[in-house]
Order: C-alpha cells, then structure tokens, then sequence
C-alpha cells in the first residue's frame, strides 16, 4: 500500500453519525499511551494528523481519516489508566463494541501492545474478544526503540510465545521513531483490504 493522501474526516461519539458513504475501514485499537496516533501519523508521513499528547486516553471518539480517498483508518480510544470517570470509560467501551460488532465496513483490527510491557491483561482481553468475533487481527509491538538489542530479543520470544496461541496475524515490531515495521505494516494491510 503507498498512501499518497490522508485527511481527517471527524470524530463521532455515536455510531449514527458515522460517513454515509461506507469505505473499508481499519480500525487501531489498543492501551492508553500505547503510541497509535504516533503510529498512524508515522504511516500517513504526517506529524499531527492523529492526534498525540503526552496525556493518555486523548482519543476519546472514533477518530476518521481519509485515505486515498478510497479507504478510512479509524483511531479508536485508548483503554487502560486514563484518568476519566467510569461512566466516560464505559460510554467509550459501549461505543467501541457497537463499533465492532455492528460494522460490515471493518476489515480488520490492528490491535497494539506496548512491547516493553508485552500484551497486558486488557489487551489479552481485547485479542480474546476479537477472536471471538473472528475479526481479523494484527498484532503490533510499538516503541521497539525504547529497547536495547537484548532486551528487544527477549521482549519478541515473551510477546511470541503469548499471542502466538491465538489466531491472530504477527506480530509487527514497529518504531514510530524510526520507521523500522512500516512497510511490514503497510503491506499487511494491503492484504485484508484485498480479502
């Protein structure tokens, strides 16, 4: 896939707002603070399109962009430590499993795993959930830069060993900082928009 345009559409906080005109989407889910607007941003080659902030739980709606006007990335919100109310959490989990389950337009679920910490207990029940939905799935293992060699290497064989009993594609191991898993990643989603 090579993106030559990425413009955002809008966010919605309700499921009856979203495009008329349904285009295959892909959405991107995953932890507060897990680094998705960092990686949608380095995938479109743009610096703000999806929103970052040093605040974890920033992205509270369903995030659509535009791309080559034939497809949208959806930046859903973040779950885990956000310093929100519970019935904000809740209202945001309502939004995203009406999302998911009443979406013909979904192709696949890039799901997103900090690889410092590996797949956390939210996040196995994310991926749990998805395959029970059998919604394609892509793992990615963001902020591979934060780790030595070493420490990379044990974190790959930990974050393997776990997601590698579900049926779920990858894992990608991606940097937003220096690109490394871009084209891996590109080229994964080209392949479920083909399905």
């Amino acid at each position: 896939m090579k993106i030559t345009q990425a413009d955002f559409v809008a966010s919605y906080s309700d499921l009856k707002q979203l495009p008329k005109l349904r285009l295959p989407e892909i959405a991107f889910a995953g932890r507060s603070n897990v680094g998705k607007s960092s990686l949608i941003n380095r995938l479109l080659n743009r610096k703000n399109l999806a929103r970052t902030s040093g605040t974890p739980g920033k992205t509270r709606q369903l995030n659509y962009l535009l791309i080559n006007e034939s497809m949208h990335f959806v930046d859903l919100p973040g779950y885990g430590f956000a310093k929100v109310s519970r019935d904000e959490r809740a209202r945001w989990q309502k939004l995203i499993e009406a999302y998911m389950t009443e979406n013909e337009a979904l192709k696949a679920v890039v799901s997103l795993i900090d690889v410092r910490h590996g797949p956390t207990e939210l996040d196995m029940e994310l991926l749990e959930w998805l395959t029970h939905l059998r919604m394609p799935t892509l793992i990615v293992a963001t902020k591979i830069d934060k780790l030595k060699q070493a420490q990379l290497a044990r974190a790959k064989k930990h974050i393997t060993n776990i997601v590698g009993k579900l049926p779920v594609d990858g894992p990608i191991y991606f940097s937003s900082i220096t690109g490394a898993g871009k084209n891996e990643l590109l080229h994964s989603l080209d392949s479920y928009l083909e399905r």
